[in-house]
């Protein structure tokens, strides 16, 4: 279900770290047959989401569906051209602060109108039985995030891989306890510590994303302060 995302609002961090079923979830055994596949509507999607993940295996393949091109629509900085090829630039440099071996797959796909059935059709060559896609999920609440989602999901069907949905602004959007969450499918990755600080080196690969590209309003921050406190937990969540 889409949901209109305002960033100057949504669920404070301290209301998630003082919810008590957090931590009852299972922890997730990080047992993958090989490199798990991990699918990003947008370029830091993947780091926020799983970056802990990532560094603790040593190893993944990127697929990167869109450039990131429309994060400021309206920006009196960059154009849409410049935007894209500078958050490429980040992506790179944010899986060699993880230290990260895989290849990526920029699939050039338009952000704001990603092609469904395109997704699925680049997704299977890369899918085997067992393997671990790890993709948004299905009802993060943004567009974007839903179409990779449920194409990852029809990937996985087709091949027999085992999906692994990553939330992103469903912890903006939602609350504890929220009936629309499948909060029962949630399991935790616990960080180590190099983990943890690999993953704030990542995150800190986005100027683009995290700071103002400049003072007018159309080129604030995509990711501020209370919205990356989200991403700060020394675990990270999946739904297996």
């Amino acid at each position: 279900m889409v949901r209109p995302i305002v960033v100057a609002t949504g669920t404070d961090e301290s209301e998630w770290a003082s919810w008590p079923a957090m931590k009852g979830w299972p922890a997730f055994p990080l047992d993958p047959p090989g490199p798990p596949l991990v699918v990003a509507p947008h370029p830091d999607d993947e780091i926020l989401g799983v970056a802990g993940l990532m560094a603790m295996l040593g190893e993944a393949e990127v697929v990167a569906v869109t450039d990131g091109e429309a994060s400021h629509p309206g920006s009196t900085v960059h154009t849409r051209a410049e935007l894209a090829a500078i958050r490429r630039a980040e992506t790179d440099e944010a899986l060699a602060r993880l230290q990260v071996d895989g290849p990526v797959h920029r699939l050039g796909q338009a952000d704001g109108g990603i092609d469904e059935d395109a997704v699925v059709a680049a997704l299977v060559p890369l899918l085997t039985p067992g393997r671990w896609c790890l993709a948004t999920w299905r009802e993060d609440g943004h567009p974007d995030h839903e179409r990779v989602g449920r194409a990852a999901a029809r990937a996985c069907a087709a091949t027999g891989a085992r999906l692994l949905e990553y939330p992103i602004w469903t912890w903006h959007w939602a609350r504890p306890d929220d009936p629309d969450v499948p909060w029962h499918r949630a399991r935790v990755i616990d960080l180590t510590p190099a983990a943890i600080a690999a993953k704030s080196a990542a995150i800190a690969a986005f100027p683009s994303q995290i700071a103002p590209l400049g003072p007018d309003p159309a080129d604030a921050a995509i990711l501020p302060p209370h919205v990356l406190a989200r991403f700060a937990r020394p675990f990270e969540v999946v739904f297996g």
